[in-house]
């Protein structure tokens, strides 16, 4: 009997465990990377430009099309969200995307914030967060899979290696310190 069960633990682990590389990837992936999110920001880095500007971007009455004539100098007047002036020299302009430009109304120079997404991370963070019902569902079964491989490594060797020996001793630890964490962090 345990010799049938641990051989159809081997085929469950091996054959469920290729099918669950890809999605092993990008929960281990981004799961790196949203721990360190204090760190960074995993999902877009920040792309900065240096501008001048003749263009007059003084509060006047004609300042959005100034601004429209700045944008098209150096992106694009249709990314434009709004602007205003956090002091008498400087003005905000907002971009789509979170991107955005400061103008000396002064000197004319300027620096823009451009967000760019993180290859990657961008993608693995959005299937981290579970984006919709049918990724939460597929997450689910990869959840129950994790489940099935826990279980099924319990039979997979036997003796001083198994369950019984040193697999039952790290088991242990794999269980102790996450208790003990909680225990002194929580």
């Amino acid at each position: 009997m345990m010799k049938k069960i641990r051989k159809w633990s081997r085929i469950l682990h091996r054959d469920i465990g290729f099918f669950f590389i890809g999605t092993t990837l990008i929960y281990a992936i981004s799961g790196i990377a949203l721990n360190h999110i204090s760190d960074w920001n995993p999902n877009y880095f920040v792309e900065i430009k240096k501008f001048n500007t003749d263009i007059d971007l003084q509060n006047s009455t004609i300042i959005k099309e100034n601004i429209s004539k700045f944008l098209d100098e150096i992106d694009n007047k249709k990314n434009y969200k709004q602007h205003y002036y956090p002091n008498q020299n400087t003005l905000k302009i907002f971009l789509k995307g979170g991107s955005s430009i400061i103008v000396n109304t002064t000197t004319g120079n300027a620096k823009a914030e451009y967000l760019k997404r993180r290859s990657v991370f961008f993608e693995a963070n959005y299937l981290h967060y579970n984006p919709n019902r049918v990724w939460t569902w597929f997450s689910d079964i990869f959840a129950g899979a994790l489940i099935l491989f826990a279980i099924t490594s319990l039979f997979m060797t036997k003796g001083k290696n198994g369950v019984m020996g040193m697999g039952g001793i790290y088991m242990l630890l794999g269980i102790i310190i996450p208790i003990l964490f909680l225990i002194f962090y929580m």
